[in-house]
C-alpha cells in the first residue's frame, strides 16, 4: 500500500513537472479558431454590404431611410460578431490539447481565455486586412489623393475668401443703397444684390426688416408689382430659404447621430463577440474532454 502511494505521488510529481514545462495556451488552436472567425466575418460583411446596397435607392423617397439603415446595420454587426465568434471560439475549444490532471475550474478558465484570445486575434486579422486594402488603395492613388487634398484645401480657402467677399459686398451694397431702387438698372445687378442680401440674412439667422423692405422695393421696381404683392413674394422666398437651411441642418444632424450610433453599436457588437467566443470555446472544450 505504501509502495503504491509512493508511486502515485511520484507519478503526480512527474506529471506536474511536465505541466509546468508546457504553456497553458494552445496557440495552434487559437490561431485556427481566429482564422475561421476572421473568414466568417469577411463573408458575412460582404453579404451584409450586398444586401445593404440592394436596399438603398439613389432616388428620393425610395428605399430605406438613413435611420432604418442604421438600425439594420447595427443588428447585422451583432449577427456578424455572434456567428463568427461562435464559430471561431467553438473550433478553438475543440482543437485545443486536452489538459490532464487539471482542475475543472482551471479548465473552464483556460477554455474561456482561449476563446477570448481567438476573438482578439481574429479582430486583429480583420483590421489588418481592411487596413491593408485601404493602404493599397491609397498608395495606388497617392498622386490623385494629393491632388484632391490640395484641391480641397484650395476649395476651403476659396470658400472662406468667398464668404468674406460676400460680406464685404453686402456692406458695400448697404453703403450705396438708394432710397428708391432704379427700375432701369441692369437685371443682373439687381439679382446679384438680392442674392447677397438673402445669403447674408440666412447666414445671420434672420433677414432684417430694412433688408426685407428694400427687397420688396427692388422687386416692385423690377417687376411692376404693387408694394404689398412684392413684399409677399419676398417673404415667401425668405421662408423657402429658411426651410432649405433648416432641412440641411437636420440632415447633417441626422448623419451625426447615425455615425454616433454606429460607433456605439460597433463597440457593443465587439463585446458580444468576445463573450460568445469565450462561451463557445468553453462548450467546445467540454465536448473535447467528453469525447477524446
Amino acid at each position: 500500500m505504501d509502495g503504491a502511494t509512493a508511486n502515485d505521488r511520484a507519478g503526480n510529481r512527474a506529471r506536474d513537472a511536465v505541466d509546468l514545462s508546457v504553456s497553458a495556451v494552445s496557440w495552434p488552436a487559437v490561431i485556427a479558431g481566429a482564422v475561421a472567425a476572421a473568414s466568417t466575418s469577411l463573408i458575412l460583411i460582404g453579404l451584409g454590404s450586398g444586401l445593404g446596397l440592394a436596399s438603398i435607392s439613389p432616388w428620393s423617397n425610395a428605399g430605406i431611410s438613413i435611420t432604418t439603415f442604421s438600425v439594420v446595420t447595427a443588428i447585422w454587426l451583432i449577427v456578424v460578431q455572434w456567428v463568427s465568434s461562435g464559430v471561431g471560439g467553438y473550433l478553438t475549444g475543440r482543437l485545443r490539447t486536452k489538459w490532464v490532471g487539471t482542475h475543472t475550474h482551471e479548465v473552464f478558465f483556460r477554455d474561456t481565455a482561449h476563446g477570448f484570445l481567438a476573438w482578439a486575434v481574429a479582430t486583429l486579422i480583420v483590421v489588418l486586412l481592411v487596413a491593408g486594402a485601404t493602404s493599397a488603395a491609397i498608395s495606388g492613388g497617392a498622386r490623385a489623393t494629393a491632388t484632391v487634398a490640395s484641391g480641397a484645401a484650395q476649395g476651403a480657402a476659396g470658400s472662406a475668401q468667398s464668404a468674406l467677399s460676400q460680406a464685404r459686398a453686402y456692406d458695400v451694397d448697404t453703403l450705396f443703397r438708394p432710397a428708391q431702387p432704379d427700375a432701369d438698372a441692369a437685371p443682373g445687378n439687381a439679382a446679384a444684390e438680392a442674392t447677397r442680401i438673402l445669403a447674408t440674412g440666412i447666414t445671420n439667422g434672420e433677414v432684417s426688416a430694412a433688408d426685407r423692405t428694400y427687397l420688396a422695393q427692388l422687386v416692385a421696381a423690377r417687376t411692376g408689382l404693387p408694394q404689398a404683392d412684392a413684399q409677399t413674394r419676398v417673404d415667401s422666398v425668405i421662408a423657402q430659404e429658411k426651410a432649405a437651411e433648416t432641412k440641411a441642418r437636420q440632415a447633417a444632424d441626422t448623419a451625426r447621430k447615425a455615425a454616433s450610433a454606429f460607433s456605439i453599436f460597433t463597440a457593443l457588437s465587439m463585446l458580444i463577440g468576445a463573450f460568445i467566443a469565450s462561451v463557445a470555446a468553453s462548450l467546445g472544450g467540454r465536448l473535447r474532454d467528453e469525447h477524446p
